[in-house]
């Protein structure tokens, strides 16, 4: 069992355990009483208190859940457990689609009721003691059932269709797994608030009343096509506020939030959409969904390569190859390259973010794209100080310092 492979797996989730503690390390300790001079006046001294606080509380908090979650995987790789599973499960059905259905979603219900006290914890105390949570206890747990019923379903589609490809085209896996995966993960990006949003929040659309004017009509001075603007009642789970686009062509939507409305003035709404225009107009959306296909590609080629692997099965103690075992082995050692190439595209996504400031700000928006910023950062108590490792590895957007400071060069 403790062949070569598990030696690696080992060594890859000691490693990554270790790197994410020191980067919430340095983040704590880069935390500082003084705000930054560009940013003094966003808090008051009570205000920012509490900031410093809550980025405290949550970070020793995460400190916590990620230790547990760390002994668990170590415990059940040592223990073996995930062939145990196999083989018992293997006195039950010997079916080649039924068995890995029932391999990922027994790990996916177990998962989801070790995470449940941890994520309960961070919304009913520690979210709740900022003034963030305005979830109920009813409407959480209703959500968690949601949300493991949808991942069994398309969890279960997309796995069912990997299998079957995998039992019947042999070393041609790869590259129909490939299209499956992109093809449905397309349908999805454009009918996302269709589909997907309904079963979790109401959407309506935006009252024509002044804001709703006033998007048409920056829409329209861009030269961009939009009829699809809806309201979002993200505020019956938390006060943080936020928009977003979604879906291509005929499908595009704007989705604002009804805590983006009750806290932001009608230009700086518009500001905050005419970044999100420009990552329309500058076509970032486009280019990230070919980053994702094409990363996709490189990963099941990978994938195939590993999936027949019997000294694979064997270090998660497992007796007989498989695709489940197979599949399972290839995200642990996989993992170094995803974080890898997920720094690539964090780059690519923090300069994507700097674009898009700039082109609001070329419409004159500039200062109320700032004012907006503040105001939102100041509303979800964000860290204005990261270390500059952590935004290096982990921000997919530049900080607030960051954005104000290039978006002035505009001014």
């Amino acid at each position: 069992m403790y062949n070569i492979y598990f030696i690696v797996i080992i060594t890859i989730v000691v490693l990554s355990f270790a790197w994410g503690q020191i980067l919430s390390y340095l983040n704590r300790k880069q935390m500082s009483p003084v705000i930054p001079e560009k940013l003094e006046g966003i808090y008051n001294p009570e205000e920012y208190a509490k900031q410093q606080a809550y980025q405290r509380e949550s970070s020793r908090f995460g400190l916590l859940s990620s230790s547990f979650s760390f002994v668990v995987i170590v415990a059940v790789l040592f223990a073996g457990l995930l062939g145990w599973l196999d083989e018992t499960l293997r006195e039950h059905t010997s079916n080649f689609i039924l068995l890995p259905l029932l391999f990922f979603g027994i790990i996916l219900i177990v998962n989801e009721i070790i995470d449940f006290p941890f994520d309960w914890h961070a919304t009913f105390t520690i979210e709740e003691k900022y003034g963030f949570n305005k979830s109920t206890p009813k409407l959480f747990v209703t959500d968690w059932i949601k949300s493991i019923l949808l991942t069994l379903a398309l969890g279960g589609i997309v796995l069912a269709g990997l299998v079957v490809i995998y039992h019947y085209t042999g070393k041609w896996f790869w590259l129909l797994a490939w299209a499956l995966v992109s093809g449905i993960s397309l349908l999805i990006s454009l009918f996302y608030s269709e589909w997907i949003v309904p079963l979790f929040n109401k959407q309506v659309p935006l009252e024509a009343e002044s804001l709703r004017d006033a998007i048409e009509s920056f829409a329209q001075k861009a030269g961009f096509e939009l009829k699809n603007i809806y309201l979002i009642d993200g505020s019956k789970r938390s006060t943080k506020a936020n928009a977003y686009f979604t879906g291509m062509g005929k499908k595009k939507r704007i989705v604002l939030f009804d805590t983006l409305i009750q806290e932001l003035e009608t230009e700086e709404i518009v500001a905050v959409l005419a970044h999100e225009i420009g990552h329309y107009k500058k076509k970032h959306i486009a280019y990230s969904m070919i980053q994702v296909v094409i990363s996709g590609g490189i990963s099941f080629y990978i994938l195939s390569l590993f999936l027949g692997s019997r000294p694979l099965a064997e270090a998660l103690g497992g007796s007989v190859p498989s695709f489940h075992l197979g599949l399972i082995g290839f995200s642990f050692l996989f993992a170094p390259i995803s974080e890898l190439s997920g720094l690539l595209f964090q780059v690519i996504s923090r300069k994507n973010e700097y674009e898009a400031d700039a082109y609001a700000a070329r419409f004159g928006l500039g200062k109320a794209l700032i004012s907006g910023l503040k105001k939102l950062s100041v509303k979800s108590l964000s860290n204005l100080n990261p270390h500059p490792w952590v935004v290096f590895w982990n921000y997919s957007h530049p900080t607030l310092l960051q954005r104000i400071t290039y978006i002035e060069k505009f001014l």
